[in-house]
């Protein structure tokens, strides 16, 4: 469906009609509409990029904030359950997050709106809310960062792009479909247009140097017997024919509708430290490591290694201590070792690694050894561009803060990026932005997270943590759903699987710091192994 066509003929009642809506933001446009209309049984997801006005349409939907300019009607009841949910209790945002659905659901509006309402939810629950909205009988709204939710959920996608509200019918992935048509088909015009410029310029070229020519008699003929036959005069008429001919064509020229490139995604190389001694070797082993918080058991003690290129998705319900395992890594707690080889960057949600005085791009230099071209590829790739980049980032709203610290540590001088809920207050195409940037990574990646359509593009390996016991599954989260009750394991393959970790841990020190001392500890290991083999 084109941008801004309504449906023609819909015999189904209308619940909300806004008319000729117009809203900007400090002299920035949001958006302008001439008319929106929500027909009963609808569901719409709403995506745009962060700060596009999301959040502000929606509460302008449910006469929560006026417009600059229009109207909204309402037919029938509505419900708005907000974004920004109550933080002043000792509940979890999960838990803070349920009550607001409950409460939203349980007053059965006609048509719910929904800003963000799967925040802080663990996939369960995700799964939960999935079957409660697809079962309800009312129309509603959402606006999601969670692409597999809107996938599962929406049949229309309204796009609020450049000021404009496009609509596009069927889930995400269709839309994503119809911009990828779109995309090519931008390409295609870009071709054409490029070609036809060629030919006219070619042409111009040839009729103007022909012009040139036809000024001149022939040689063979001289002055005088062009005088008499009348060469110069017939020339003089053939080179006015000939420029009147390129004077045509460059007006084609000037006519012919400009289109402009699209720009490619140019590919992400980054230098990362300890290469060389870092890729497909182990480096992080975890041996006999329990959690606990306090009192409390998360997880009983458990084993798995981790090598260098290994994207590791970390899932599990809302208090499970998927953020306690990242933390436990990183201070190296009992039973956890890291190689000295690894460097981590850590992204958290408090954002504490950026400085609200500074600008985008000193706030991602500060901490890189990457080149500016780069860097600024990367800031691109998260929609920062042009002067975009010299931003203060006090300026920007939270979703744009997030971006900023994620490009922040994504290009640290690090080689093992430990990420938690990375895509929370993501807009969608930062998400899918970030998603293409992980996989492309070649370091490590550790990421907590409940967005389903990240973990199955980019994750490796699964660790889950669900009724206190860790379990490391070495394959993707589509196969982890598939896979059957394993065998009881083979206790020699496992003697022999720690002692080539620990070979392996001690051969990567003797790379970066050789000694005599590693040296024995390392012959003593092979002499142990051929034992265990023979």
């Amino acid at each position: 469906m084109s941008p801004l066509t309504l449906k023609n003929g819909d015999d189904r009642m209308i619940l909300l009609k806004a008319q000729n809506l117009k809203h900007s933001v400090k002299d920035r446009l949001l958006f302008a509409v001439s008319q929106l209309h929500v027909y009963q049984g609808d569901r719409i997801g709403l995506v745009g990029r962060n700060g596009s006005g999301k959040t502000t349409l929606l509460r302008i939907l449910a006469k929560e904030r006026a417009p600059e300019e229009g109207t909204v009607i309402h037919e029938v009841p509505c419900g708005l359950l907000p974004q920004l949910k109550r933080t002043d209790t000792t509940k979890s945002g999960g838990e803070v997050t349920q009550e607001y659905i409950l409460d939203a659901l349980n007053q059965a509006p006609d048509l719910l709106l929904a800003d963000e309402p799967t925040t802080h939810l663990d996939a369960d629950h995700i799964e939960w809310l999935e079957k409660k909205l697809g079962g309800w009988p009312g129309a509603f709204i959402i606006v999601s960062h969670d692409r597999a939710f809107l996938d599962a959920l929406c049949t229309v996608i309204w796009e609020i792009d450049g000021g404009k509200i496009n609509i596009y019918t069927g889930n995400y992935s269709d839309y994503k479909e119809q911009k990828e048509t779109e995309y090519h088909q931008k390409e295609m015009a870009y071709e054409k247009y490029e070609k036809k410029k060629k030919q006219l310029e070619e042409a111009l070229k040839l009729k103007e140097k022909k012009a040139e020519r036809a000024t001149k008699a022939p040689k063979k003929v001289s002055p005088s017997e062009a005088k008499i036959t009348g060469a110069k005069p017939y020339f003089a008429k053939k080179q006015k024919k000939l420029q009147k001919t390129a004077e045509a064509i460059k007006t084609r020229l000037d006519k012919l509708e400009k289109v402009d490139k699209i720009k490619e995604v140019p590919p992400i190389k980054m230098d990362l430290p300890n290469a060389e001694t870092f890729q497909n070797r182990i480096i992080l082993r975890a041996e006999d490591a329990a959690g606990r918080v306090g009192k409390r058991l998360l997880w009983k003690k458990t084993r798995f290694y981790v090598r260098g290129g290994d994207k590791v998705a970390i899932i599990g319900p809302n208090g499970a201590g998927k953020t306690t395992l990242i933390k436990k890594i990183i201070k190296q707690e009992s039973g956890m070792t890291l190689s000295p080889s690894v460097k981590i960057g850590y992204f958290s949600q408090n954002l504490s690694i950026l400085d609200t005085s500074q600008s985008i791009i000193e706030n991602v230099r500060s901490s890189s050894k990457q080149n500016e071209t780069l860097i600024r590829t990367v800031l691109a790739r998260m929609h920062f561009s042009g002067e975009d980049v010299y931003k203060p980032v006090h300026v920007l709203s939270g979703g744009e803060r997030v971006k900023v610290a994620l490009t922040k540590v994504f290009l640290s001088d690090s080689n093992t990026l430990m990420l938690d809920e990375p895509t929370n207050f993501l807009d969608t195409e930062a998400a899918d932005a970030l998603q293409s940037l992980l996989k492309d990574y070649e370091g490590t990646v550790l990421f907590v997270s409940h967005d389903r359509r990240l973990i199955e593009r980019v994750a490796t390996q699964i660790i889950r943590i669900r009724d206190q016991k860790l379990t490391f599954f070495d394959g993707t989260y589509q196969q982890l759903k598939q896979v059957r009750p394993q065998k009881v394991r083979d206790p020699k393959k496992d003697k022999r699987l720690i002692m080539e970790t620990k070979i392996s841990e001690v051969l990567s020190r003797l790379s970066i710091e050789p000694s005599e001392a590693l040296e024995k500890e390392f012959q003593q290991l092979l002499r142990e192994k051929r034992e265990l083999d023979q």
